[in-house]
């Protein structure tokens, strides 16, 4: 999905679910990190993490344009727009938008083997496997897998 059929979609929710316009831009962060997306309050863009598309799916992205949707309406309208007024509580159960969305977990992990025991270790990051020895019996690590 593209910047600009992101855009589009977001015009669709907005006049679908809310009735209002939506008259500023949508487009993908991959900068962001823990959150699946995020309205500004200056400039009123909406941005979308792209790791929920790939993770999740478009039916996440969809919830997550429908809760930053909430925000942006009600914030134009100078009502209650933060998750702890009611007016968004409000309208997010009206739209069945979500409060929160799923997470993205990115971790990848390094797994070490014992070449005595076959212990397994995850980490996330290298380690020197010249300098570290297995914590069961002292035996050199290798890595398995990346």
């Amino acid at each position: 999905m593209t910047d600009n059929e992101l855009q589009e979609l977001v015009i669709k929710i907005s006049q679908e679910f809310f009735h209002r316009p939506f008259r500023h831009q949508a487009y993908f962060n991959r900068r962001l990190r823990t959150t699946g997306g995020r309205y500004m309050l200056i400039s009123h863009h909406i941005e979308i993490n792209p790791k929920q598309l790939a993770v999740h799916g478009e039916e996440a992205v969809i919830d997550i344009i429908k809760h930053e949707l909430c925000h942006y309406h009600l914030h134009l309208e100078g009502k209650g727009y933060r998750h702890r007024d009611q007016d968004f509580r409000k309208l997010c159960n009206e739209t069945s938008a979500p409060r929160y969305c799923a997470p993205v977990t990115n971790d990848h992990y390094l797994i070490y083997r014992c070449a005595q025991c076959t212990m397994l270790y995850q980490r996330k990051r290298r380690i020197n496997t010249e300098k570290y020895r297995c914590g069961k019996c002292r035996g050199k690590l290798e890595l398995v897998s990346e």
